[in-house]
């Protein structure tokens, strides 16, 4: 997953003053996958990524790909 979600992931749970031990109760995942989500780990189940992110009111899914523009 990118940095960017990692960082997302990390400061919601932050602002909502929750620990990692919360967040993954909560969200209904294990401890260890809060922990890799918020490394930044490049394999991750989307599923999951998105009960974590459905309590900030959020999802990941297909989105358009972004053309580089060439110089």
């Amino acid at each position: 997953m990118s940095d960017s979600l990692s960082l997302f992931v990390k400061e919601m749970r932050k602002r909502f003053r929750l620990t990692q031990v919360d967040l993954a109760a909560k969200a209904g995942v294990g401890l260890r996958f809060v922990r890799e989500l918020e490394q930044g780990k490049q394999t991750l189940r989307i599923d999951k990524v998105n009960q974590v992110l459905a309590l900030f009111g959020h999802e990941v899914g297909a989105v358009p790909a972004r053309k580089e523009h060439s110089a």
